[in-house]
């Protein structure tokens, strides 16, 4: 089976800090999950090993690893999808993004590799300075 990813912007977050501050305040030591109005075509190659993408201000930094969809009604009666995310958020490599709305499929090809364990360690680096970095190939 073919594996895709998915890949969102983490609207109102400017930081991974913030994404983790976010899901720890909302599902304190359970999965997190992400509802959205779709429910994904290419389901079973997402659920072949795929993860969710973090676009923050304009710059993929992270991602986490799809561990289920789950069907969810919404108060209008709607059915919704509900990504369930591993607590794991895996910092990435900068990669820069335009916006969109909603969620995309992401080639594994195309998507920023995991950062490696040594450079876990070191402080963010500012976000202009990220970007910049990004734009010239330096990150």
């Amino acid at each position: 089976m073919v594996m895709i990813h998915l890949i969102k912007l983490c609207v109102g977050a400017e930081r991974v800090e913030d994404l983790l501050e976010r899901q720890a305040d909302h599902f304190g030591n359970g999965p997190a999950e992400h509802v959205t109005r779709m429910w994904p075509k290419r389901a079973d190659e997402i659920l072949a090993g795929g993860s969710l993408y973090w676009v923050f201000k304009g710059a993929v930094l992270a991602r986490q690893k799809i561990i289920a969809l789950d069907e969810r009604q919404g108060a209008d009666g709607v059915s919704r999808c509900a990504i369930r995310l591993d607590r794991e958020v895996v910092r990435t490599e900068t990669l820069l993004r335009r916006p969109f709305q909603g969620w995309r499929y992401f080639k594994p090809e195309d998507a920023p590799k995991d950062l490696s364990t040594a450079r876990l360690r070191e402080e963010s680096l500012p976000r202009e300075l990220a970007t910049a970095l990004s734009q010239i190939g330096l990150v």
